[in-house]
């Protein structure tokens, strides 16, 4: 069955980006665009695109939740025996793609990744509900299990030894992850696909902005 969608567009009007409009930093317009989505009808604004290259060169991407940003960096948290995780590892970069519909925007952003401390990564385990605790703690994450019930009976054992505590001890294959950019590229839809494209380059540890072809 053929599924034919050469038709299916939207033509992009709600807003324009010039680079005059943006802020010096990347950090502050990637602020600034996240505010808005956040205020607007967007489910999950913090939700992206992960794109990791794995061991053999394969291109891997899936989506995952950001979770802080600051000047230092955009961070996430995962299994380090996951995919992604075991991707990081052998290959320490990675891109990052936002899209907010409600806005017409998406932002991409590249850089290293490195691991974050385990203190770190143990305030912000311990510091979700304990079902996700005890979630990340039962799954092999992208291990081959034979069905839902050995997950089951591992969150029912994890249930019945921390039934008294709220706190779960952070698992030894589970933390943070932050990419360090050096490249941000706002997108700015516009009408018959003029698109405005503002990039941000790290050049001698200074932030370059220049203008994309759309």
């Amino acid at each position: 069955m053929l599924l034919d969608l050469g038709d299916l567009r939207e033509d992009y009007n709600k807003d324009e980006l010039s680079i005059e409009d943006t802020y010096p930093s990347p950090f502050d317009q990637f602020k600034q665009w996240f505010a808005a989505a956040q205020q607007s009808e967007v489910r999950e604004p913090n939700a992206m695109t992960l794109a990791t290259i794995a061991a053999n060169g394969r291109p891997k991407a899936r989506i995952v939740l950001l979770k802080h940003v600051d000047d230092h960096g955009l961070l996430f948290y995962t299994n380090y025996d996951s995919q992604k995780g075991q991707d990081l590892v052998a290959n320490p970069v990675a891109s990052l793609v936002f899209f907010w519909d409600a806005q017409q925007r998406q932002v991409r952003v590249e850089g290293t990744v490195e691991k974050i401390s385990e203190a770190s990564s143990r305030d912000y385990f311990q510091s979700r509900p304990k079902g996700s605790q005890i979630g990340a703690t039962a799954s092999p994450q992208s291990q081959v299990i034979s069905d839902r019930e050995i997950l089951r009976n591992k969150v029912i054992q994890l249930e019945e030894a921390y039934a008294d505590q709220e706190k779960l001890p952070l698992p030894g294959n589970w933390g943070g992850f932050r990419l360090i950019p050096d490249c941000f590229e706002f997108w700015q839809g516009r009408s018959s696909r003029l698109h405005d494209r503002i990039r941000y380059r790290l050049v001698d540890g200074e932030w370059l902005r220049e203008r994309l072809a759309p």
